[in-house]
């Protein structure tokens, strides 16, 4: 058979028999014109090269398969030289594992420390660029109140020791004297870390990081309107708010609550996303162990801490 047919059986390129040529791994004959001449032995052999190469075997190894099919084995690994084949290719598959799991982990390392260098966003007037990590993207679904907030404003807090980012818990229904403002949120996300898939597809779910660095820069003037303290809450762990408070330089403590059983006790409005339980956004005043004003739904998040501010400054604390 010609070259042409040779190929189009074995599923080649002429161009690749020609190199499997080069190589002396097939050897055509010759008509009496001279032109190459294939045999069925030779798809054969071809046919096995491209198997060997889809497991990453290539060419220039297949020489010991194709030398156990031409002494007449039934297949071209039953050769104790195409074992040591195999062996080989694992091998070095091995050693390419170990490389690029080690460029992996240089590359994650270079990722966080230029994340947590860079992604620090200024205090208001301070005059640092703030990176698109911590902008909010344009045309985001806004949340609607689907009422699942209304029956919160008066209830009081349950009993339930949450861990906090400054070490030790803090008990919900022993949040101490005066106002205290804990907003929750979903998800912080991370610069190297990617956020579940269509978030921003999910109302009021993306701003979590914008949010908590507007509570940031609004702290003091919260503490100066009459708020005693602030929280943030959510349901990843301390080891995981810790990074945030650090990285995000927060003046206050945040809490988890892994298990949602505040979400649970209250019967807050929860979401699914990435195979998690989150709490959807919102933001509780609470006062003498009851839950004096709830803030749902929430947006933007970015703008929330004005928000409170604001709320704040319009109902001030009455004098016992």
């Amino acid at each position: 058979m010609k070259i042409g047919e040779l190929a189009a059986r074995a599923g080649v390129t002429t161009k690749a028999v020609r190199y499997y040529e080069s190589l002396g791994l097939i050897t055509p004959g010759r008509l009496a014109n001279g032109y190459r001449n294939y045999e069925e032995a030779d798809v054969r052999l071809i046919r096995e090269i491209r198997s060997l190469r889809e497991l990453g075997i290539q060419a220039e190894r297949a020489r010991p398969f194709l030398q156990c099919l031409a002494a007449g084995s039934q297949h071209a690994d039953d050769c104790p030289a195409s074992l040591a084949g195999y062996r080989h290719a694992i091998d070095e598959l091995t050693r390419q594992i170990g490389a690029l799991t080690a460029r992996r982990a240089a590359l994650a390392a270079h990722l966080r420390a230029a994340a947590h260098r860079h992604s620090i966003v200024p205090a208001v007037n301070q005059g640092d660029p703030v990176t698109d990590l911590y902008q909010l993207p344009p045309n985001l679904p806004v949340p609607e109140d689907d009422r699942a907030a209304d029956h919160l404003s008066g209830m009081p807090m349950p009993p339930i020791d949450l861990p906090a980012t400054g070490g030790g818990v803090v008990r919900l229904n022993d949040l101490g004297p005066g106002r205290t403002v804990l907003y929750i949120y979903p998800l912080t996300g991370r610069p190297d870390t990617d956020l579940p898939e269509g978030w921003d597809a999910i109302p009021g779910a993306r701003g979590c990081t914008p949010e908590a660095c507007d509570f940031r820069d609004h702290h003091q003037d919260l503490l100066d309107a009459g708020a005693g303290r602030v929280f943030g809450l959510s349901s990843q762990d301390t080891a995981y708010q810790r990074e945030t408070v650090a990285r995000l330089r927060l003046p206050f403590q945040m809490l988890s609550d892994p298990a949602l059983t505040l979400a649970d006790a209250l019967n807050l409005p929860t979401f699914e996303a990435g195979g998690m339980r989150l709490f959807t956004r919102l933001t509780l005043v609470v006062k003498d162990d009851r839950i004096e004003h709830v803030f749902y739904p929430i947006f933007p998040p970015n703008e929330h801490a004005q928000q409170v501010l604001a709320w704040l400054r319009g109902d001030p604390p009455r004098s016992a």
